[in-house]
């Protein structure tokens, strides 16, 4: 077998597409949403249109026959040109992937094709209050009353709700005992009754605000539940390394887009007579920092082929989702440093990605839950938790 890292012409083409329209909107746009209230439903729509945002959804569904491949590339491009779209992490890619792997012929007549062209967005809802990254403590509870599902809990830290149609939300069947976890995930349109959903404040410019779901005897029809009750556990796993994936591809857009900031400006700012670039204080870590998102990429890459060749991808989505956030938060840090006061200053646009590429090492998984995984399953060490 050859080992090939040239992406190919068709990836190419699709990046210079994305870029394009990223360029097009820029940081400037998505700013000014994020301050003002406003929301990028103008850039997601023209995403749509573009086919960008179905990439992965079947083509018999309207998508593009793709992979996480190149909606990661997609992701990363638009963050590259300063208006990440976090919804990707979570509709096309999250919910997407589940429904396209587990949902009937007539659910996934129902919701892909409005994911692939953007005109469905879908929120997803695991996090709790109570539990964080344990899964096994979710208190979300579905039972059955008849030929309906009743669903009953409370959820935390949930991305877009307000841009959302519907949330795939992830609760315990009512017949699991304490200690087993029987997961089940149910499509609840957005506006169900006994739904509600109460915005976070939070630090982060960004036009996609995070929420607290409250359930309250939701009920809903039989065919909201996606896929077999005791396929679960498969099903959740099938969301959320993708998820891990695009939260690098997330991250390698902020990181790239800091990096061509303080680049530029280095480039450019002189002191006495010199551009400030010229010194290696400055050049050898930005050099560092560039040598970090070049090796991110790379893993971001590998985790979404064993994604789509449908290899085991807990590993390297994980490994993938490290690497990004750290060399976002540390190129972040460095873009700063290398602009000085400028880089505090709404001008540049620095400081805005701070907030952004710090949360990085903490969602959708934390940095020390990630080393916990690797050092219990790369390197077989004792389970810590």
């Amino acid at each position: 077998m050859t080992l090939d890292f040239d992406e190919g012409d068709e990836l190419r083409a699709l990046r210079g597409a994305v870029a394009d329209l990223g360029s097009r909107y820029g940081q400037a746009y998505f700013l000014e949403q994020a301050r003002s209230g406003g929301r990028t439903d103008a850039l997601w729509a023209e995403a749509g249109k573009a086919g960008f945002l179905g990439v992965n959804v079947p083509e018999e569904y309207g998508g593009g026959g793709g992979g996480l491949v190149e909606l990661s590339l997609v992701l990363e491009e638009l963050g590259a040109a300063g208006c990440p779209l976090l919804m990707m992490v979570v509709s096309p890619a999250i919910c997407g992937t589940v429904i396209t792997r587990f949902g009937t012929a007539e659910q996934k007549e129902r919701w892909l094709p409005g994911l692939a062209d953007g005109s469905r967005t879908m929120a997803f809802a695991i996090t709790e209050p109570d539990a964080g990254s344990n899964s096994h403590r979710i208190g979300t509870v579905a039972r059955r009353d008849g030929d309906e599902w009743v669903l009953s809990g409370r959820k935390a830290w949930i991305s877009g709700v307000d841009l959302a149609d519907d949330v795939l939300v992830v609760g315990r069947l009512a017949d699991s005992t304490g200690g087993t976890l029987r997961p089940a995930l149910f499509v609840v349109p957005a506006d169900a009754p006994g739904l509600e959903a109460r915005p976070i404040p939070m630090e982060i410019i960004s036009p996609e605000r995070q929420f607290a779901l409250f359930l309250d005897e939701v009920r809903l029809p039989a065919d909201a539940l996606v896929g077999h009750p005791d396929q679960g556990i498969a099903q959740l796993f099938a969301g959320l390394n993708p998820e891990r994936v695009m939260a690098a591809a997330y991250s390698l857009g902020v990181a790239r887009l800091a990096m061509s900031k303080a680049t530029a400006y280095a480039r450019q700012r002189a002191v006495w007579g010199t551009p400030i670039g010229s010194h290696q204080g400055l050049a050898h870590p930005l050099a560092a920092c560039q040598v970090e998102i070049e090796l991110a990429r790379l893993m971001t890459q590998k985790a979404a082929w064993l994604i789509d060749s449908g290899q085991d991808a807990g590993s390297a989505a994980n490994s993938a989702k490290y690497a990004a956030a750290e060399a976002a938060a540390r190129t972040v840090d460095q873009a700063i440093q290398t602009h000085g006061g400028n880089g505090l200053s709404q001008e540049y646009g620095v400081a805005a990605l701070l907030a952004m590429s710090r949360v990085s090492r903490i969602a959708p998984v934390s940095r020390e839950m990630i080393l916990s995984f690797v050092a219990q399953h790369d390197l077989r060490l004792p389970r810590s938790y």
